[in-house]
């Protein structure tokens, strides 16, 4: 009986343990520097769809742009598409969707984005990750030298995860928040 409630309590501590690690907290800086992040990955991510789907972007230098923005995303990061001729959105994985992009048949194709904005703060989950989510809107044209012409603003939102990771700089593990994008899921699409 003993062994029992001693193997308990080494299971309480280290449980206890557990939550504490899972459980840590980002002070009021951090986090303030942790969004400033967010939002610039969510900036940096804006100008590669811009560059990824102008037509005018050769070959290469819009797959080297694809292996830039897919670094930005968690793995299984799905990315959603929309469109006025249907109520159907399809989600496509990061690399799926930049290819899509690049394949989209125009002639000239703009996609700018704008108004990005936190819409929820920052949640922490059971393993110590922190989620939040920051919403778009993405105004997309697309016409074709035969006079085919497509607009729509679509409103996405994007979710955001913030890990604590370790890397070893001279020889130190020195601590880091690392930001990675996760799904990009559509909310509404409007002309």
């Amino acid at each position: 009986m003993k062994f029992s409630a001693i193997y308990f309590c080494v299971f309480l501590i280290g449980a206890t343990s557990f939550l504490v690690q899972a459980q840590e907290t980002i002070s009021p800086d951090r986090k303030l520097a942790i969004d400033s992040l967010a939002l610039e990955k969510v900036r940096d991510l804006s100008k590669y769809i811009s560059i990824i789907g102008n037509k005018d972007t050769p070959f290469s230098e819009a797959n080297r742009v694809i292996d830039r923005a897919e670094e930005l995303f968690a793995a299984g990061a799905e990315i959603g598409v929309s469109s006025l001729t249907t109520n159907e959105i399809t989600y496509y994985g990061t690399r799926g969707y930049f290819e899509h992009l690049m394949a989209l048949n125009y002639d000239k194709v703009s996609i700018k984005w704008y108004d990005i904005q936190y819409i929820s703060d920052l949640e922490q989950q059971p393993d110590g990750t922190f989620v939040g989510v920051i919403t778009i809107y993405q105004r997309f044209e697309g016409t074709s030298d035969d006079g085919l012409e497509y607009k729509d603003t679509t409103k996405k939102d994007i979710t955001v995860f913030v890990q604590k990771k370790e890397t070893q700089i001279g020889g130190r593990i020195i601590d880091f928040w690392d930001v990675l994008l996760g799904d990009i899921r559509v909310s509404e699409t409007t002309t």
